[in-house]
């Protein structure tokens, strides 16, 4: 995203990793500065875009000596993060205490759609906050859509992702059960994409699935924990969501198994026969 912006001329003033290697080799890269601390960050940017992992890193960039929120009246955070409602919403309620702006950019992409700028986008926050920002926004979006509070955002997103995931799980089975049954792949796999059975997923995963080609964009790890903020999310609102549980308890089975940082299309080790994770292969 930052590249994204920088090409289109915007003034990328300061960048902040938890890995400091990779900010200095990015802040080298956009003539920016690598900060060390937080609020250095703060006071060299009007608006400042955060992605961290989960909740508890969204609260510590906002609590402590060094904080984002160290003189932060009159900045605009945008947060990035897939983590859970609350947390974004405490997080818009401590900026707005230190008189601070905040919109949720719920992104429904990967890396490659970050880099070229065709992100879709779901935005949540103030109306007028929005406004203000929207044109930045769409520079980093093929489409972006505001979906009322910051909240909202991140339980869209949660949804998103657990039906994703869903999907994932069950292309994975079906084309483990076609392997086991000794069809031939691409085909199934061209009659899936003809039939009720085609997904988004079976275009971006299938190939990788049948290919064992793992690269990550969106690791099992982080589908294990978007499940489970969905899954919390069902709890709470008292809802039943059997095939989301058993879908979580796939990825945190390859987290166990340590494949955990493989892209959630890994998933195909669980199912597929003469792989590692099948749970019915047996040892020589």
């Amino acid at each position: 995203m930052a590249r994204r912006l920088a090409d289109l001329g915007y003034r990328i003033a300061a960048v902040h990793d938890s890995h400091a290697p990779s900010a200095e080799a990015l802040a080298m890269e956009l003539n920016a500065e690598a900060c060390s601390k937080l609020s250095d960050v703060t006071a060299r940017c009007g608006i400042i875009f955060t992605v961290v992992t989960d909740d508890a890193a969204m609260a510590q960039v906002f609590t402590g000596e060094d904080s984002l929120l160290v003189n932060a009246a009159g900045r605009t955070f945008i947060h990035c993060a897939t983590a859970s409602p609350a947390a974004h919403e405490a997080a818009e309620a401590t900026a707005a205490a230190a008189g601070a702006f905040t919109l949720t950019a719920s992104m429904a992409s990967s890396i490659t759609q970050a880099r070229q700028g065709t992100l879709y986008l779901m935005i949540g926050g103030d109306p007028d906050v929005f406004a203000k920002n929207e044109a930045l926004l769409l520079d980093l979006s093929a489409s972006l859509r505001h979906v009322g509070p910051v909240g909202h955002a991140a339980k869209i997103k949660a949804l998103v992702n657990m039906v994703m995931n869903i999907n994932t799980a069950g292309l994975a089975e079906g084309l483990g059960l076609g392997a086991a049954l000794g069809l031939d792949l691409p085909v199934l796999k061209e009659i899936f994409s003809q039939t009720g059975a085609n997904s988004r997923v079976l275009e971006t995963d299938a190939d990788d699935m049948i290919l064992r080609d793992h690269d990550c964009y969106f690791s099992a790890a982080h589908a294990a924990k978007d499940s489970g903020i969905a899954n919390a999310l069902a709890t709470q609102a008292g809802i039943s969501v059997p095939l989301s549980l058993a879908t979580q308890a796939q990825y945190q089975r390859m987290i166990e198994l340590d494949l955990g940082g493989l892209d959630k299309s890994g998933i195909a080790e669980l199912t597929f026969p003469e792989r590692g994770g099948n749970p019915t292969e047996t040892s020589p």
